[in-house]
């Protein structure tokens, strides 16, 4: 018999639901999301959880052998309450993101006895990187988003790295040493924070996407802006690797496709900056999961 799992992915501009077999592949139509944003309310939330959770459990198989549901949301988290605090979602801080899930459980299919597993959105993904993606069968590994913001994730032993509240991995809050250290790698290295950076200098853009084919087209602004992005994680990494002893780190995320050679100039700087040789022989590779990554990574919080 098949075991599924749902799985449900909370971020700050949408959230997504759908059902992971035993092998971690997604059931494509399962796939229902909503938009969250910035301004979602905990009635806007509450709805959203329940229309893609029902539509979701709406597609479980005929005899599928249900696991339960695994939930990843953009943090922090506190697992002890089953309850959010979205740094990007302020009108949510505090929401009863467990319940909720179980509520439209419930009402999707009629149990009370479905267990629902809540970690940050970084570990997730950390966790089925190790499981299926570019981390497999690695002792230790971290992986990393850079996108609207910058999060990341540790598997250590196949076993995901929660700490104390089960918010380790947060690396983007972490203080870069660019600006004396005033400013987070979030504020340094996202998308946002880059184009940001690219407008100051005299750069006309307004998007990441914008900023990506401009310095494909050698405009000097845009390139230097994905180079101060790559070069900042780069060198945040040389110290999660000293710290950690990481033997493979993981990127995605949109603007890390903002060049080719994103991955490779992060990489540099890890050697650039690592001091130690085991932190400077640590592998970066780009994601070998894709968009499927944070689906499946909260649906391996209930299948394994």
């Amino acid at each position: 018999m098949t075991r599924i799992a749902l799985a449900v992915d909370l971020g700050g501009t949408k959230i997504e639901a759908g059902l992971v077999d035993e092998h971690g592949a997604v059931l494509i139509a399962s796939r229902h999301r909503q938009p969250t944003g910035r301004d979602i309310s905990p009635d806007g939330l509450r709805a959203a959880v329940s229309a893609v959770v029902g539509a979701a459990l709406e597609q479980l198989p005929r005899g599928a052998a249900f696991a339960g549901a695994g939930v990843g949301s953009a943090g922090p988290i506190d697992l002890g309450n089953g309850t959010i605090h979205p740094v990007n979602m302020p009108g949510v801080r505090g929401f009863a993101l467990v319940e909720a899930v179980e509520d439209a459980a419930v009402a999707a299919t009629g149990r009370t006895d479905l267990p629902v597993t809540l970690r940050h959105d970084g570990g997730c993904l950390a966790l089925a990187e190790s499981w299926l993606g570019a981390a497999a069968g690695t002792r230790a590994s971290l992986s990393i988003v850079v996108s609207t913001g910058v999060g990341g994730g540790i598997v250590v032993g196949g076993v995901p790295i929660g700490g104390s509240t089960g918010n380790a991995g947060h690396l983007g809050q972490t203080h870069a040493a660019e600006h004396g250290g005033e400013l987070t790698l979030e504020e340094i290295a996202s998308g946002p924070a880059s184009v940001q950076w690219a407008q100051l200098a005299g750069w006309r853009g307004s998007t990441g996407e914008q900023l990506a084919e401009d310095a494909r087209r050698s405009d000097r602004i845009a390139r230097e802006a994905i180079v101060r992005s790559a070069r900042a994680v780069g060198r945040a990494l040389a110290d999660a690797s000293t710290l950690l002893d990481l033997e493979v780190i993981a990127i995605s995320g949109g603007f890390s496709f903002a060049s080719d050679d994103y991955v490779d100039l992060v990489e540099a700087s890890l050697r650039d900056w690592a001091v130690l040789p085991y932190a400077q022989a640590t592998r970066v590779v780009r994601s070998g999961l894709g968009p499927d990554g944070p689906l499946v990574g909260a649906a391996a919080l209930a299948l394994r």
